[in-house]
């Protein structure tokens, strides 16, 4: 089964934002705990809503949590040189 082009940092923001735990997490973005866990393991593609809301909990934009395809390979080729 192949996993979704949309990426994310949700795992590494958790643990930057005091170690937040899913539920946690779920609870603020209003989803529940296995949402998280899916979205964390690339298993599903959040509505643009629900993008926006995990952005809001993070206070960060779209781009910082999300990502599409190779993007994150992409910009750190381009940081390298």
């Amino acid at each position: 089964m192949s996993k979704n082009l949309v990426g994310n940092h949700i795992r590494k923001l958790r643990f930057n934002h005091d170690e937040m735990t899913q539920q946690q997490l779920a609870d603020k973005a209003g989803v529940t705990r296995q949402t998280i866990v899916a979205l964390e393991k690339g298993n599903y593609s959040p509505s643009l809503e629900l993008a926006f809301r995990i952005a809001l909990v993070f206070k960060l934009s779209l781009e910082e949590v999300f990502f599409y395809g190779d993007t994150v390979n992409l910009n750190d080729q381009v940081n390298d040189n």
